[in-house]
């Protein structure tokens, strides 16, 4: 029993803060411009050219102009979440590190492991859609050739590809080459292509419009603006999020940023309103040009300005196509090999992997090593696999970010890692004042910061509730709340049918349900906020979080089971390197009861640093404030 509560202390450990939130091996050379051209450019190239034609003609019709704006609004939510949260740790890595700090090491490397997988994927899958995108261009010259000379890989496969993409793993690679030259080099490069792409699309918008049949969204010959039903939209809105996990690329880059405090949120809401605006736009175009049925997923808006007369307009959009891909290639190239760098960083994935080129600035192994394996996935697997697939690990990421943003809000000071400034803090001992004098901060006095994580004092007679530590009790009624709208969330998508004819168990599950969700969600509004933070803040916590949770949950459950397999199975090989390895070699492994010591890498080999180790230790009895190793358990 106590090896067990030993190992439950250890994988909840959380991530200690550096004195210097700006200290990093990268270089700080990005600005908010940059930053939200970055996002824009990952997020608008393969949604409107690739995913559209999808989602209007298999899952939503012409309501899959609402299927962009509820997937828009969730991204928004996460988005709020995601700059609070880069303002305040403005390191890479994104949610792995905001998930690291607050609730612990082992929901860090989930988060961390699936942000890999999603970047990974979306490299890949961009590439093919860049590859199928040239092939139209000439009339599938490539896909035929490639058959002939060298054959099928498969014949009606949903996990691997017709034909190897030869031309996608090229295209990856270039890419990857690109982003191994520096940061401003990468964003100058994305920066033109996405300027580039916002010229096509409004061309796109303008001549669509001018294009438009108002029948085709009203006539029901033509299926009217729901065709498969409000359940259609909802399940669209799923694969839609797809179009818009760039802005997370965003947060990745924040360790890069001149000013992250102001550049993260600023970048990060822009982005994602000017996205959300395009999205819809051009899928009203399309839909307004012709009908949903005769949408060539392939190819939709090139087809589509055939379709109304334009022939010479499709080879215009196949330049947008392709400029927008490219941009959307280059954020995901971007981000992926500084989400490896963060967690290599902090010993959770191999140390050398976080090995920093010196005179690039660039995590020179981290692309090398995901690089090759994007192009290797590009060569082999089918576009609608790869996108599914990248979906469900980025919603699990946002999810878990809502409910880390609710528990630090909850943390009192001590547990929370940012402390009051040494000219503002309150009079205490002079051991206090001390301490407060050796770290930085980002947090400002305020009345109540004594509270923070107590229960109000209205409720503090609560026989159950005052037993909790504080914040501690917020900490369980998060994950108990995120356990219940799970269910909410399952009943909602798979008992909708039930719902809708008033089914007597449906109806009590519901309201059962309900209650309870309002229950916890009570606990937590009955504890003090801790409102002394002076960077970004969500506005309505719990409540926004807990809405972002739900609809996050929500489109997890509108996926096929088949995704859900392929995500335990990738779970399965992470959990077996962090079991393996990463808890054995994290930072945070340094005290005498730790598993091992830490390391330093000197090229290739990995050397135990006894001096490295008796110095840490010295520093965590000596200098470190009380860290929580115990987690919340």
């Amino acid at each position: 029993m106590e090896r067990a509560k030993q190992i439950i202390r250890k994988i909840t450990r959380v991530k200690t803060i550096p004195e210097d939130l700006h200290e990093t091996s990268l270089r700080r050379c990005l600005n908010t411009f940059d930053m939200t051209l970055l996002g824009i450019g990952h997020m608008i190239g393969a949604g409107i050219y690739v995913l559209t034609g999808t989602v209007v003609k298999k899952k939503a019709g012409p309501s899959a102009v609402l299927s962009y704006l509820f997937a828009g609004i969730a991204a928004l939510l996460s988005a709020l979440c995601y700059a609070e949260f880069g303002a305040r740790v403005p390191k890479a890595g994104s949610a792995y590190s905001y998930t690291y700090v607050t609730i612990g090491e082992i929901w860090g490397f989930v988060i961390g492991w699936n942000i890999i997988l999603e970047h990974m994927i979306g490299a890949a899958s961009v590439a093919r859609a860049w590859s199928g995108a040239v092939d139209s261009i000439f009339n599938g010259a490539i896909r035929n050739g490639t058959l002939t000379h060298i054959g099928h890989l498969s014949h009606d496969n949903q996990w691997i590809s017709e034909y190897p993409d030869l031309l996608a793993t090229a295209i990856t690679i270039i890419v990857f080459v690109i982003v191994a030259t520096g940061a401003k080099s990468s964003i100058h490069f994305n920066s033109a292509f996405t300027i580039l792409n916002g010229v096509v699309i409004i061309f796109i918008v303008v001549a669509g419009f001018s294009h438009a049949d108002g029948d085709y969204w009203r006539d029901n010959q033509y299926g009217g603006f729901f065709p498969f039903g409000f359940e259609g939209t909802l399940a669209g809105a799923a694969s839609c999020f797809f179009a818009y996990i760039g802005f997370e690329g965003i947060a990745v880059s924040s360790e890069e940023a001149r000013n992250p405090e102001k550049s993260v949120p600023i970048a990060t809401l822009i982005s994602l309103a000017v996205v959300t605006v395009l999205y819809m736009a051009v899928t009203s175009a399309l839909t307004l040009m012709i009908p949903y049925f005769e949408v060539n997923m392939a190819a939709a808006f090139p087809d589509a300005f055939a379709a109304v007369g334009l022939q010479w307009a499709k080879y215009l959009v196949a330049i947008g196509t392709l400029l927008g891909m490219t941009s959307s290639l280059l954020g995901s190239a971007y981000s992926l090999p500084r989400s490896v760098y963060a967690m290599a960083e902090d010993g959770l994935l191999f140390r050398f992997l976080a090995t920093v080129h010196p005179r690039t600035q660039t995590p020179v192994y981290s692309i090398l090593i995901f690089g090759c394996l994007s192009a290797i996935m590009a060569l082999f697997f089918e576009i609608d696999t790869l996108v599914e697939f990248m979906s469900i690990g980025t919603l699990t990421a946002y999810t878990i970010v809502a409910a880390s943003i609710i528990i630090i809000r909850y943390l009192p000071v001590d547990k929370c890692q940012f402390q009051l400034k040494p000219e503002e803090a309150p009079a205490t001992t002079e051991a206090t004042s001390e301490e407060n004098t050796e770290k930085s901060s980002i947090v400002r006095k305020s009345k109540s910061h004594d509270d923070f994580g107590k229960l109000r004092q209205s409720f503090r007679e609560i026989p159950v509730l005052r037993r909790f530590d504080p914040g501690n009790g917020v900490v369980w009624a998060v994950v108990v709340l995120g356990l219940l709208l799970a269910g909410l969330s399952a009943l909602m998508i798979y008992g909708y049918g039930e719902l809708k004819e008033g089914a007597w168990w449906a109806v009590v599950v519901l309201v059962l349900l309900f209650i309870l969700i309002v229950f916890f969600y009570m606990i937590i509004v009955a504890h003090e906020q801790n409102d002394a933070f002076v960077t970004f803040q969500i506005p309505l916590v719990p409540l926004l979080p807990v809405v972002s949770m739900l609809l996050n949950l929500m489109l997890m459950m509108s996926l096929t089971y088949i995704t859900w397999i392929r995500l335990a199975i990738w779970m399965a090989v992470g959990f077996l390197m962090y079991f393996s390895y990463g808890v054995h070699f994290s930072r945070e492994n340094r005290t005498p009861e730790g598993y091992g010591p830490m390391v330093e890498y000197h090229g290739d080999a990995a050397l135990p640093d006894t001096n490295l180790a008796t110095a840490m230790a010295s520093d965590v009895k000596e200098q470190q404030p009380p860290r929580r190793d115990e987690g919340f358990f």
